[in-house]
């Protein structure tokens, strides 16, 4: 009997989402952007993603607990 093995299709990934534009009146928004563009200055992408996550979750409603 043989065996035949079969590579896996290839990975394939999208571009990265637009960077979030925050609200002009908040201030943690405002913070965030300026480490953004110091991240992104150093070419930290990391930080870069990071913070636009934090950016995009800022405003966002949070659940409450369940008991």
């Amino acid at each position: 009997m043989t065996s035949h093995t079969t590579m896996d299709l290839p990975v394939t990934l999208g571009l990265p989402p637009e960077d979030p534009e925050p609200p002009a009146d908040c201030g943690v928004c405002a913070a965030l952007v300026v480490q953004r563009s110091e991240a992104r200055a150093r070419d930290d992408l990391s930080k870069v993603s990071d913070l636009n996550v934090e950016i995009r979750a800022h405003h966002v409603p949070r659940r409450k607990r369940r008991r």
